[in-house]
């Protein structure tokens, strides 16, 4: 990386591999799971028990890892987390061939380990990234979310053709270790601290949020108390049903619902994640601009929001009725594309309402967001075991994205509320 870019830029780069490598790290399983369950011989629903443990540990530290990372500072908690899971990643193999139950806990420790990614650099971003900045720059982090869900749905098959299953957990975790060695040199956890930044963007920072100073301490039951702070929870709850539910899924359903060989998952696998890729960036550099040319915050926040959910619904509703595999793609990608609307809107809203406690805030609705990953995947395996309708999985998180639009549009709020 170029050492003349401004340091908030690396903070950001580098918070975009993190975000990437650990959506690598968790997407491996949902492809790493087909051959895995026929070694195994694993059910549905087994396999929907094993994808969904991860999700038990992502939810026990969301909270504690933005307290934490609002305290001790998000470069710290990140640097931790991210040692954490890509250890539990290298251990999955040898666990799986254990147990179930070896398995199912070492997947709850990785969740453990990646429940800090969000809220520690929501924390980092509360500090070093301006108001005009910030949904870019949440947009471009978020973007490691497709791009590296879609370099693991097209890299783990290769892997385990040519090498086998294990080695997807393997090398995926080696990664982290190696992020580590960058993060750990590049990066602090407030601008007025790192040694090489210049006294213009300081005050290029300082100047685009409130000045430096440090949060007050507030309960976190205290951010409950507020109608803007459930109207994020609840459409990050709902955000991330489908979420969730497609990064365990999508594979499964391209190989059994639309009858695709194993060895072409990945790459059809890999387009809707393309196309949420480039979305997710021009939304957020949308957001920004519509923020720039004078537009209210908040009704800025509430379009790009009804375009995310209410165009992703659509898309749920129609993608099992296609009638070839290209057009169910097609529909896949659009929904994709259009969902990634949401980036201007509830998943950068936590800095407008809580600059300086975005960390802890973020930890909070990740809470929210993270039941999906347990209910959601759990329940679409039962669904699938108990009918075999891919139409009420889609269905089901298309009724739950327009629910969450709704409580968005109508309690969401753009001032700030905490100091």
């Amino acid at each position: 990386m170029p050492s003349n870019l401004p340091q908030r830029v690396h903070v950001v780069f580098l918070t975009f591999a993190a975000v990437f490598i650990c959506y690598i790290d968790r997407v491996n399983i949902s492809v790493a799971i087909i051959p895995m369950a026929e070694e195994y011989n694993w059910g549905l629903q087994t396999q929907g028990m094993i994808l969904s443990s991860f999700a038990v540990g992502y939810i026990l530290l969301q909270v504690i890892g933005g307290r934490l990372a609002d305290r001790y500072g998000g470069k710290i908690i990140l640097g931790i987390g991210v040692l954490v899971w890509s250890l539990f990643t290298i251990l999955a193999p040898p666990a799986a061939a254990l147990g179930i139950t070896l398995l199912i806990m070492t997947r709850i420790l990785m969740g453990m380990g990646e429940a800090v990614t969000f809220p520690s650099f929501y924390s980092l971003y509360g500090k070093w990234i301006p108001l005009n900045e910030r949904a870019r720059a949440v947009g471009f982090a978020n973007s490691a979310i497709p791009l590296g869900t879609a370099f693991a749905l097209i890299i783990s098959p290769i892997i385990i053709q040519r090498l086998g299953w294990e080695w997807v957990f393997y090398i995926f975790g080696f990664m982290g270790f190696i992020w580590y060695a960058f993060w750990h040199r590049m990066v602090t956890s407030d601008p007025g601290t790192h040694p090489k930044i210049t006294a213009e963007e300081l005050s290029h920072i300082q100047q685009g949020i409130e000045a430096d100073e440090q949060a007050s301490e507030i309960p976190w039951t205290h951010f409950l108390k507020y109608k803007a702070v459930w109207a994020i929870a609840v459409a990050h709850f709902c955000n991330n049903w489908t979420l969730y539910v497609l990064l365990s899924w999508a594979p499964t359903f391209i190989n059994k619902g639309l009858g695709v060989e194993l060895a072409s998952v990945g790459l059809l696998a890999m387009i809707p994640q393309a196309a949420s890729f480039v979305s997710i960036n021009l939304a957020g550099n949308l957001a920004d601009r519509l923020i720039t040319s004078g537009m209210p915050v908040l009704r800025v926040r509430k379009l790009m929001q009804t375009v995310g959910f209410g165009g992703l619904a659509v898309c749920l509703l129609l993608v099992t009725s296609a009638e070839t595999v290209t057009g169910a793609i097609a529909i896949m990608a659009l929904g994709s594309a259009l969902g990634a609307g949401s980036t201007g809107g509830f998943a950068v809203n936590h800095m407008d309402i809580a600059p300086k406690h975005a960390g802890t805030l973020m930890g909070i609705t990740n809470t929210a967001g993270t039941i999906p990953g347990i209910v959601g995947v759990f329940l679409s395996g039962m669904i699938l075991e108990l009918t075999g309708s891919w139409a009420l999985v889609f269905g089901t998180a298309a009724v739950i994205s327009l629910v969450g639009l709704v409580v968005f549009l109508r309690y969401a709020q753009a001032d700030k509320l905490f100091d």
